[in-house]
């Protein structure tokens, strides 16, 4: 397993004709610039423990009625990318999700919520896993500042979709851009 040198990239772009003067900001209290065996994917050849790091915003615009997390590799090998992470219909007044909020079994993300497919194939959190001697791969963690509550989609929806929604509901979005290989 190749270790990078820690480098982490944060990025907050705020929405059209909005001047706050602090910036929408996405933050991890588990995740530095080089994922771990922590996030590692288990399968697929991975032996990581699956697990999606803590999250946390700050300065979300006023107009912000909801938000939803991505995570998405543009560097797998697929000619579109790999969803690694949706989940959406987080209520306005949370500005964080727990580490292993994305094991749908434990249930501990937050009330209302929904996470849908993966490119794994199931709703959930699937952690890392590009092909072995591939360059590393980014892994760009975004949480959107949404101006609807809730989207009408569900469990089952994939992931292009609801990042097309996504996009078009944007007030603001702020990225973490971690990196791993192999």
């Amino acid at each position: 397993m190749k270790i990078l040198a820690l480098t982490m990239i944060v990025i907050g772009v705020l929405g059209v004709g909005s001047v706050d003067a602090q910036t929408f900001t996405l933050k991890s209290d588990t995740m530095g610039g080089q994922l771990t065996e922590a996030q590692v994917f288990s399968g697929f050849g991975c032996n990581g423990k699956n697990i999606s790091p803590h999250l946390k915003w700050t300065n979300a615009p006023a107009a912000t009625k909801g938000f939803a997390v991505t995570v998405y590799d543009p560097d797998a090998p697929t000619g579109s990318g790999w969803w690694h992470w949706v989940i959406f219909n987080i209520p306005s007044d949370v500005t964080e999700l727990r580490e292993d909020a994305g094991n749908v079994k434990k249930n501990v993300s937050p009330k209302g919520s929904v996470q849908s497919l993966t490119d794994f194939g199931g709703p959930g959190f699937g952690g890392p896993c590009p092909p072995p001697g591939d360059k590393p791969h980014r892994y760009i963690f975004t949480v959107y500042a949404l101006d609807v509550a809730k989207l009408e989609l569900n469990e089952k929806t994939q992931p292009a979709m609801v990042g097309f929604l996504l996009n078009q509901h944007a007030v603001a979005k702020a990225s973490l851009i971690s990196y791993y290989g192999r």
